[in-house]
């Protein structure tokens, strides 16, 4: 994806396998109930976080750009 880009998550479908944390450390990080979180700003390289969004074994994370509206977000 080119372009700034940011990451919608649906803690629904989050187990908390940590994968995202793994690859992308200044990005995700777990709450207290072990589900995953963005951290801002977005501290890792847009590579890594796509790296991060493919890792995810649910489908919780998902890349938008941007500029997207509430609306697109919520639908990504």
């Amino acid at each position: 994806m080119s372009g700034a880009v940011t990451v919608t998550i649906d803690r629904g479908r989050c187990i908390g396998s940590g994968m995202c944390v793994m690859y992308a450390p200044a990005t995700f990080e777990h709450d207290d109930t072990a589900k995953v979180v963005l951290v801002e700003p977005i501290g890792d390289s847009p590579e890594t976080v796509e790296n991060a969004v493919d890792a995810c074994p649910t489908g919780a994370l998902t890349l938008v750009p941007a500029d997207a509206s509430p609306l697109e977000r919520e639908q990504a």
